[in-house]
């Protein structure tokens, strides 16, 4: 078959960048002929890639844009499957990796103030996004959500049939991610010169939506003397320079900024924690669990569909800032047991697993046309 795969920004980085690369690796394993559409000035040794020309500002109309453009695209070239990674108009399997854009503006309220929820009813962004959310949801033929918390959300906010949505955890890569070991441990710690016996660790980009305020707060909470923050993803804004300073914090707080090997991150830490107030899937969860550290996240990170709470880590609140205190502290003196247990789970959800039920999937559903 030719098969297409749809994603607006193509890039080197990125959790869903490289679930796609990994599928169209597979799939160009069984013998398809693979073509990737993308916005971006980006090259692939092993597969084509067709360019959709956007604007890049503003973004309602690079969106929707890329949605039209891409439907023109792919009428022309005629593939026999097509699966998109991006909320566009014409795809047989959407991966709704991203989860329900109306559900984060939803949870989004809850931390905003009111005239920026206000906001979000007239912002043409949102209205783009809501728009293309519907039409997506609608039009594609299967719906592949990564957690069952994405799939309700979908069902509950546009009422579509739960017949049309299927649940497929992402998986991690458990050779890559793995137990460091004590000596290893040590060495990475030496080598950056961190000298504490505890390292808190964070990853993500998005600091307001994962919850790095309440994670700050939750931290000057402790005796943090003999243990280190972390905080990697991205550059630190003044914001939460600020306030860890106002907090007291700022010397056993690291703003790490982008990482690109981050699985020595995983194997010097002891505790990873998320306390994101809406996560579709977090990949750097299970990489930190397969890692062999316990997690710490919210109930709105589809991730905790597989974590038993108080056995490979904790589920908490992400507003309240002295359970999550609370919890970490308990993470930390039980790292080892709960970090294998940790390990032991996230070996469930291998990557190939995952991308082996996309592939049924195809399998099953080739034969209907758009």
């Amino acid at each position: 078959m030719r098969i297409a795969l749809v994603r607006k920004n193509y890039t080197p980085y990125g959790g869903a960048e490289n679930y796609l690369r990994l599928m169209a690796r597979k799939l160009a394993d069984q013998g398809h002929k693979i073509d990737i559409y993308s916005s971006t000035e980006q090259t692939d040794d092993n597969f084509r890639i067709s360019r959709i020309k956007t604007c890049r500002k503003p973004s309602f109309l690079s969106n929707i844009m890329f949605a039209a453009r891409s439907k023109e695209a792919l009428q022309k070239a005629s593939p026999d499957f097509i699966i998109s990674f991006e909320r566009t108009y014409y795809q047989d399997v959407y991966r709704a990796g991203d989860g329900c854009h109306k559900e984060w503006l939803n949870k989004r309220s809850i931390i905003e103030p009111f005239l920026k929820r206000v906001s979000f009813k007239v912002n043409p962004h949102h209205l783009i996004l809501l728009y293309l959310e519907s039409r997506c949801f609608q039009r594609s033929r299967f719906i592949v959500a990564n957690s069952m918390m994405v799939k309700n959300d979908i069902v509950r906010n546009y009422e579509i049939s739960p017949d049309k949505i299927s649940v497929i955890y992402n998986g991690v890569d458990t050779d890559l991610f793995k137990p460091a070991g004590d000596e290893k441990k040590k060495a990475l710690r030496d080598s950056y010169n961190i000298r504490e016996d505890n390292i808190i660790l964070f990853v993500g980009a998005d600091f307001r939506r994962k919850g790095v305020a309440s994670l700050l707060k939750a931290f000057s909470l402790m005796d943090f003397k003999s243990t280190r923050l972390i905080i990697a993803g991205r550059p630190a804004g003044t914001e939460y320079v600020s306030m860890s300073k106002k907090l007291g914090i700022d010397n056993k707080v690291v703003f790490w900024g982008p990482e690109k090997d981050i699985k020595n991150l995983y194997a010097m830490s002891d505790v990873f924690v998320l306390p994101t107030i809406y996560d579709p899937f977090s990949n750097a969860t299970l990489e930190a669990m397969s890692s062999g550290i316990p997690v710490i996240t919210t109930q709105y990170n589809g991730v905790s569909e597989i974590i038993e709470d108080g056995v490979q880590g904790f589920i908490v609140d992400p507003l309240d800032v002295k359970l999550l205190a609370e919890k970490i502290k308990s993470a930390l003196a039980n790292s080892d047991s709960m970090g294998k247990r940790a390990r032991t789970k996230a070996e469930e959800y291998p990557i190939n697993s995952s991308i082996n039920m996309i592939l049924e999937l195809i399998s099953v559903n080739h034969n209907r046309s758009i």
